[in-house]
């Protein structure tokens, strides 16, 4: 009887407690959806329409300013050869401001949301870029660690990797370069930062201009440097401000050993760089070229 008594009692705890239970589970997930349907009535609040409209419109003006700006500044640089690069390395600092001034403003003017939501949107975007997104994130690091370093600027002459040119761009995500060919070179930022970059002229209109020819070695040095100097002196790119240098140098080449001779010139411009260094070494060829025809075989090699 005792039995009987403590297990039907021990059914009805059971029975209640699963009643219990059931209730709890079911006001829980109630909470949960009116929570949900609270959170998502006001993220669809800050997602409006014309919230949304109001941005892109700011973002496409922001877009035509930043073309607006740079042409004008370029074309600004373009009249002046001494102050060309200073005026186009603002090109990339006002692209910077602009951009982070407009979503700046679109977050805070625009959607206005807590601070709570903006600092978990910003650890939510910190994680997914983390893991989606590192090389873009190195890209726009290096971006802005060499418009504020400035290793080179806009209008720089700048060797990276086997790529020589002008730097006519500095974005967020690369670096655009000219070179001789006229052809253009995009080169990610995070590939300009893990490697060493050599500057022509670090932000000055003239650089120096190394050229090259190969004589036999009973030429007359003192000869040769002084056509050289002369050749140098006498060329319309040729800025005299700095010193002209004639080196010289024993080279191998194949079986014969050749003077090399490297004329050393500051151009008054940048851009004279090529037409200078052929200048020069046309009419020194043309000059000693006496010495080449003197042996056949020694004219067929290095002319």
């Amino acid at each position: 009887m005792v039995t009987l008594f403590f297990a039907l009692f021990s059914n009805a705890v059971i029975a209640n407690t699963a009643d219990t239970i059931a209730v709890d589970t079911t006001a829980s997930t109630m909470k949960l959806i009116a929570n949900v349907a609270t959170e998502t009535k006001e993220m669809s609040g800050y997602f409006s329409f014309s919230k949304l409209l109001i941005s892109i419109i700011i973002l496409v003006l922001t877009y035509f300013f930043l073309r607006i700006i740079s042409v004008l500044l370029t074309v600004w640089g373009e009249r002046t050869t001494k102050h060309r690069i200073t005026i186009k390395g603002f090109i990339p600092v006002v692209r910077i401001l602009a951009w982070m001034g407009s979503l700046s403003f679109i977050v805070v003017a625009v959607f206005r949301p807590p601070m709570a939501s903006i600092l978990a949107f910003t650890a939510s975007i910190g994680v997914a870029i983390g893991f989606a997104a590192q090389d873009l994130v190195k890209n726009i690091f290096g971006g802005i660690i060499i418009i504020t370093d400035k290793p080179f600027q806009i209008g720089d002459k700048i060797q990276i990797g086997d790529h020589y040119g002008e730097v006519i761009n500095i974005g967020l995500r690369s670096t655009r370069i000219t070179t001789a060919d006229d052809s253009m070179v995009s080169v990610p930022n995070a590939e300009v930062m893990s490697q060493a970059v050599s500057n022509a002229n670090s932000g000055e209109d003239n650089c120096q201009v190394v050229t090259e020819i190969f004589l036999p070695l009973s030429a007359d040095l003192q000869k040769i440097r002084q056509t050289a100097i002369e050749a140098a002196q006498v060329s319309r790119h040729i800025f005299l401000n700095k010193p002209i240098s004639v080196l010289f140098f024993q080279e191998h080449i194949g079986h014969k050993v050749m003077l090399k001779v490297k004329v050393k010139a500051y151009v008054n411009d940048i851009r004279n760089e090529f037409a200078f260094k052929s200048e020069i070494t046309e009419t020194l060829t043309n000059e000693f070229l006496d010495y080449y025809k003197e042996d056949p075989a020694k004219n067929s090699e290095f002319s």
